[in-house]
């Protein structure tokens, strides 16, 4: 797939700033687990950031979407990255981004958990934010029409939330829905300002904050029927 010209000046510009985005405290993450099930159980795959990657834990075992796949049963992929929105800290637009990587997977499952990051870059990229949002999600349901995808509304962290926060809730929400995608909203506030549960670099959730994340997201998905 080729670049828009315009995503390709914007990806320059953000790999030349130093832009504020939620990358450190790295934690090792296999991009697959669950070897040992049949190759015939569901495999998911997670388009995400850190907080879907699992930074912050004390091992990538304890990070929500592992202990979600391994409590029923799915193959995991989860190719997520540190600091990545739909647009923040993102160079590839097309062949070798996670969409891509996500396609040639043909999971049976996609949970889509972006755009806390982008929230560091919408001063000066709100209108690609908005476009690639819907980009993405267009793209990853034309390629994987068989696929069950999940919408996350984006993580958030701090107390303080800037207004930027409620406008790509409200575009992820709306490209959600024009892919049929079921929405899980609420998730802004699973983490926010529980300074008991996250790392020590006060940006990603601990153990604690990963296990909260855990129960509920396992109660959104039981009200979906998974």
């Amino acid at each position: 797939m080729t670049s828009h010209p315009r995503r390709r000046t914007l990806a320059a510009a953000l790999s030349g700033l130093v832009v504020l985005a939620l990358a450190a405290c790295a934690t090792p993450a296999p991009a697959t687990t669950g070897d040992d099930l049949p190759d015939d159980a569901p495999l998911v795959a997670f388009y995400g950031d850190s907080y879907t990657k699992g930074t912050g834990a004390s091992d990538a075992s304890l990070r929500w979407s592992t202990q979600i796949a391994e409590s029923r049963g799915w193959r995991e992929f989860n190719p997520s990255v540190d600091g990545l929105g739909f647009i923040n800290n993102r160079t590839l637009f097309g062949d070798g981004d996670l969409p891509s990587q996500i396609i040639e997977q043909d999971p049976d499952i996609v949970f889509v958990t972006m755009g806390l990051n982008d929230n560091f870059s919408f001063p000066f990229a709100a209108d690609a934010i908005e476009s690639q949002i819907d980009d993405d999600l267009q793209r990853l349901r034309t390629e994987l029409p068989d696929a069950r995808f999940i919408v996350v509304e984006p993580f958030w962290y701090t107390g303080e939330r800037p207004e930027s926060v409620g406008i790509i809730i409200d575009w992820v929400r709306d490209a959600a829905e024009r892919i049929g995608a079921d929405h899980i909203e609420g998730a802004s506030l699973w983490i926010q300002g529980r300074e008991g549960e996250m790392a020590a670099d006060g940006l990603h959730p601990n153990d604690a904050g990963y296990a909260e994340m855990t129960r509920l997201m396992d109660e959104a998905l039981l009200e979906l029927g998974l």
